[in-house]
């Protein structure tokens, strides 16, 4: 099965890539400080960019996948990890001040 290519919305499937989403929340859940927010980033991005390649080779569709004759959007992959950490390591912060 293949997915049309349309330039202007692969992008925004790479930076909401679920798998990308999820562990890049958790782990900015976890970090105890704003500056391993930097390494959850990373984490969440080389297990999302592995999951997303191993669910796209073994044929099943994914929003944003890895090809070899398509774009991968790293860049994209990075900086949204990047956001999604921070955004989970703020609520983390947000629910503990409420509490």
């Amino acid at each position: 099965m293949t997915v049309p290519f349309y330039p202007w919305t692969v992008w925004i499937w790479a930076g909401f890539d679920p798998a990308l989403i999820v562990v890049a929340l958790y782990l900015g859940w976890k970090a105890d400080q704003f500056g391993k927010t930097f390494i959850a980033a990373i984490a969440a991005f080389a297990i999302a960019v592995l999951f997303s390649w191993v669910v796209t080779a073994a044929g099943i569709p994914w929003p944003a996948p890895i090809t070899h004759d398509g774009p991968t959007f790293f860049t994209v992959r990075a900086v949204a990890a990047l956001l999604w950490a921070i955004l989970g390591y703020g609520a983390r912060r947000v629910v503990a001040r409420r509490a």
